[in-house]
């Protein structure tokens, strides 16, 4: 089972296009796109991805993939 990674379409106009687009591209990866996530206040203020259901948050793509992948690592699924 993959890491779920998931990005809000408003957040990807605001800014976060660039990690998705890096992100979806590992194999390893199961990159998803939503509308909404209901996490306004969030997606306002950062770049953001939920990491299987957790929030990950960065005030630029190379920081939101890096901080994407140490989340993995420090939270393995099993």
């Amino acid at each position: 089972m993959n890491p779920i990674v998931e990005f809000c379409m408003s957040n990807l106009a605001n800014g976060s296009q660039q990690a998705f687009e890096q992100l979806e591209k590992d194999p390893d990866l199961d990159v998803i796109e939503y509308g909404c996530q209901s996490y306004c206040t969030q997606c306002a203020t950062s770049l953001y991805a939920l990491v299987n259901g957790e929030i990950v948050d960065a005030d630029s793509p190379e920081e939101l993939v890096r901080k994407v992948y140490e989340f993995i690592e420090e939270n393995p699924l099993f």
